[in-house]
């Protein structure tokens, strides 16, 4: 049996390839740095887990012993607190070739369409370096460039394109020079198993993409009938600056590992535009990739599809409104420790102990609404969140009982904070 790794393999691509290539027969091994996205991609299949970004020759060559083929599916959007274009897109590729070299390993690359030297984003760039290292110094490979891939999953940009197609009554024009073209995900990752397979010449270098481009408002406008619905009554045109601003922020977010579709890279690629040429990969193949009608024709807009994009946007809003509140409510006790002391003091607890409760109470709410800032640390600060909330209402019992009869309910409004908390605890997830 024909061993294949894909390098990425939970993520929307490499998730794919895995399905597609053990269907062909293949015995496939995924590749991937968190062992609970593997689990949730495929808690049945083979994997294994390293960071390519600092994985060595010699741990390379451990990884690939006794593969046929080995797809790279990873990749990184922009520079973050958790990502390195350079390392992922170009060092990794490098020593896989590198530990490749002399053997009958057969190589395909997912890189994207529209890559250059001169491309004006970074991810294009690396994206096009590690194209050229691999087609100079590797044995047998293909590179295939897909456009737009839409797919039932929704991640990074086509998750946002979801989101703000739902958007009720509205629907703001956004890039209307962009030109889009898109492949559905089956048919990427059939021409993946077809590379595999050797149908195609090594060194083939060929664009997956459906025929035709549209604009990008037109294609948000056949999402948005796709997934079932009204026609919007407002149709603003969003101005460029606040589109760069929103582009900045994200970048911002960045650092904090959050990986928003809104960063410049994906905004600055869209307005560059999406396209690809069909032409070589039919030619080699007679494979016709689905165009934007035939792929949506063949996604069903089930109500998990509009849930989805109804709550695209209302996940952020809560992860930021938590962050608020609690640094806020710490900040505004810390700006006036006496008067939380002297309620404390009013009930059961001693004077050293109320100050120490007051002020601990304090700082743990700034570090928390920081926390949840911090995306590696979002869901624990949720859960942090929720816990502390549980301590202040049983500490009101004894410390200020009479708060709980407070006409304006100030214990009572604890529960709706501890409940938004626990939402965004459960939807933070990767993919």
């Amino acid at each position: 049996m024909r061993k294949a790794i894909v390098l990425g393999g939970y993520g929307l691509i490499g998730s794919a390839c895995m399905r597609a290539l053990a269907a062909e027969g293949f015995a496939v091994t995924g590749v991937g740095r968190s062992p609970r996205a593997a689990r949730a991609a495929d808690p049945d299949a083979d994997w294994r887990f390293h960071d390519l970004a600092t994985l060595d020759p010699t741990g390379w060559r451990t990884l690939l012993q006794g593969a046929d083929v080995v797809v790279n599916a990873a990749g990184a959007l922009q520079d973050g607190a958790r990502d390195s274009l350079e390392a992922i897109h170009v060092t990794a590729v490098a020593r896989l070739v590198e530990a490749a070299a002399g053997t009958p390993l057969r190589i395909v690359q997912i890189s994207a369409a529209g890559v250059s030297p001169e491309a004006p984003t970074a991810f294009f760039r690396t994206k096009a370096r590690g194209d050229a290292l691999l087609a100079a110094g590797a044995g047998p490979h293909v590179i295939l460039r897909p456009t737009l891939v839409l797919a039932p999953d929704a991640y990074g940009g086509t998750a946002l394109l979801r989101g703000v197609s739902a958007l009720p009554r509205v629907l703001p024009r956004v890039l209307p020079g962009a030109q889009v073209m898109t492949v559905h995900l089956d048919d990427l990752a059939a021409a993946v198993v077809r590379a595999a397979r050797g149908d195609v010449p090594s060194g083939t270098i060929a664009d997956i993409t459906g025929r035709g481009s549209r604009s990008f408002p037109d294609l948000v406008d056949a999402i948005r009938r796709w997934q079932g619905f009204a026609p919007p009554r407002f149709r603003p045109a969003l101005p460029r600056v606040l589109l760069t601003a929103a582009g900045r922020g994200a970048d911002a977010l960045g650092h904090l590992g959050w990986r928003s579709p809104l960063r410049t890279t994906a905004l600055t690629s869209l307005e560059s535009g999406v396209t690809g040429d069909p032409a070589r990969w039919e030619a080699l193949t007679g494979q016709v990739c689905r165009d934007l009608a035939g792929t949506l024709a063949d996604l069903p807009a089930t109500r998990q599809e509009r849930l989805f994009a109804r709550l695209y946007f209302a996940l952020p809003l809560a992860i930021a409104t938590l962050a608020l509140f609690w640094i806020v409510s710490g900040l505004v006790t810390l700006a006036d420790p006496a008067r939380a002391i002297a309620v404390a003091e009013s009930g059961a607890l001693p004077p050293p102990l109320s100050a120490a409760t007051v002020y601990g109470g304090a700082l743990a709410d700034v570090a928390l609404g920081l926390a949840m800032l911090w995306r590696p640390l979002a869901r624990q600060a949720a859960l942090g969140m929720i816990g502390l909330s549980a301590a202040y209402l049983a500490g009101g019992l004894i410390a200020a009982p009479d708060l709980w009869a407070d006409p304006l309910g100030p214990m009572v409004k604890v529960f709706p904070g501890m409940t938004l908390a626990a939402m965004v605890a459960l939807m933070l997830e990767e993919r």
